[in-house]
């Protein structure tokens, strides 16, 4: 992972939706849609750098869980 990215690893939410855990930093959030989250993990990364360390990439990487009958 370059100084320019961040990485978020992006679970279906029990109760619904969406959460996004960055990798690497205390950064978490959760939303309703795909949409919301995008803009929530936006404005967290915002939030938790400064303009001068702030990634210039945010990468989502998005895990599914199927479960099926052996």
């Amino acid at each position: 992972m370059s100084d320019s990215e961040i990485i978020f690893s992006v679970h279906d939410s029990p109760e619904g939706g969406y959460e996004a855990r960055a990798l690497g930093h205390a950064i978490f959030t959760q939303a309703e849609t795909m949409d919301e989250l995008k803009t929530m993990v936006r404005d967290a990364v915002r939030c938790h750098f400064d303009d001068k360390t702030a990634p210039s990439v945010i990468r989502l990487h998005i895990v599914k869980d199927e479960v099926i009958t052996a």
